[in-house]
């Protein structure tokens, strides 16, 4: 029961995040979610409604190089640096930094600092 009362916040943070994002902001915006195993990460364009570039630790092209690795943070830094690579080879070097209404600490914080390090700005 906490669980689900719990997620239902997180969800309606999440959208008044993201409606703040898409008003103020002509950047695309990268957005993270997390589930207890994984981490995904979407740079999307909210002015076309399209994703531009998508990673995780479900992806085919960090699966082997995450195979190996135990550190969840060390996981979340590999798919920020992944999504950093995507994106600049489809010219995004600014995009906002949307949390998904978790807090800006872990595995979100690792992914985040991953994509700095890999060359996004936000």
């Amino acid at each position: 029961m906490i669980h689900k009362k719990r997620n239902e916040h997180r969800i309606r943070l999440k959208t008044r995040i993201a409606r703040k994002i898409r008003l103020i902001s002509r950047h695309p915006r990268l957005t993270v979610f997390r589930s207890s195993r994984h981490i995904y990460a979407q740079i999307i364009d909210d002015t076309q409604s399209k994703t531009i570039a998508m990673a995780s630790t479900l992806s085919k092209d960090l699966k082997d190089e995450l195979k190996n690795i135990k550190d969840r943070k060390e996981k979340a830094k590999r798919v920020g640096i992944s999504i950093a690579n995507k994106a600049l080879s489809k010219n995004v070097k600014t995009v906002v930094f949307d949390r998904s209404g978790y807090l800006y600490h872990g595995v979100v914080k690792s992914l985040a600092d991953g994509a700095r390090e890999g060359g996004l700005e936000f």
